[in-house]
């Protein structure tokens, strides 16, 4: 069965791609340094538009488009490699490396800088900024008007779970975060806002525990072993994670501002639902 979510992109590809052809007040050549970037180049770009997309873009693990960046050239974010891409745009984010983007100025090389989205607002905001440097500005209010009535759309739920997100280290995300909006538009209360954490930091295993959250939403660890996911593993964590899909919630869909966390918005309703069922409540 097609989800409500399949359904969307569906007529957000449907109507992107009607309006996304040669544009003649955009750039012709662009290169995408940066992961966040490519997957709303590639939403929005137009046919022969985009030459290049990060390497990381292919990653299943943290690209929401990893299939869709098979079709382009991958680049590794250096200056000179890019640099003979003869671009006419490269679209970088503020943490692409600094010394890349300057030499490709001093080069001549036009660079697009995008903010990280922060909020589910800003999501908006970066689709109309891709729109406007590609030249795509029609794509873009296409894309922006389905994204935005999906998110209107999603009702209230009855009670709210009360939900800790869990990262290596500890590191935990809170109300001013795009992961906290992205918890909190699912219908549960995020305990981030109990503790004091508004926006992102590490919460210690013993806070956690007092806490006591109904459930843990996790990362899911790298198949290499890393000593900052030791902590996911800890009793503690594992007594707290009482659903099984609850180590596989945060996924490719939350790690950029793209309409691809009304995925994770949609896997989230899946787990408040089983959260809250009566079999959950009557023990």
């Amino acid at each position: 069965m097609r989800s409500w979510l399949g359904i969307a992109f569906a007529l957000i590809y449907s109507a992107t791609s009607g309006f996304a052809g040669p544009s003649a007040n955009g750039p012709s050549r662009v290169v995408s340094m940066n992961l966040c970037t490519d997957q709303l180049a590639m939403m929005l770009a137009g046919p022969g538009q985009l030459a290049s997309v990060s390497y990381i873009a292919r990653d299943r693990r943290a690209s929401a488009m990893a299939q869709d960046a098979m079709a382009y050239p991958i680049n590794h974010g250096r200056a000179e490699e890019i640099y003979l891409l003869k671009p006419d745009l490269v679209i970088a984010g503020t943490f692409s490396t600094r010394a890349t983007t300057d030499m490709l100025r001093r080069f001549g090389v036009p660079v697009a800088v995008f903010e990280p989205a922060y909020s589910l607002n800003d999501i908006s905001d970066r689709i109309a900024q891709m729109g406007a440097v590609l030249g795509q500005d029609a794509a873009a209010t296409a894309l922006i008007a389905l994204f935005e009535t999906e998110i209107a759309n999603i009702s209230g739920v009855a009670g709210r779970p009360r939900a800790a997100l869990y990262a290596a280290n500890g590191y935990t995300s809170g109300q001013h975060s795009l992961a906290g909006q992205i918890l909190e538009a699912a219908g549960f209360a995020n305990i981030a806002a109990e503790l004091g954490y508004s926006h992102s930091g590490v919460l210690p295993l013993e806070l956690l525990a007092m806490a006591d959250p109904d459930v843990v939403i996790a990362t899911r660890p790298y198949e290499r072993p890393s000593r900052s996911e030791e902590i996911l593993a800890h009793p503690v964590v594992s007594a707290l994670s009482r659903h099984p899909d609850t180590g596989e919630m945060r996924d490719a869909d939350w790690v950029c501002g793209t309409p691809h966390v009304l995925n994770a918005i949609q896997k989230l309703r899946h787990l408040h639902s089983d959260t809250t069922s009566p079999e959950e409540g009557s023990e």
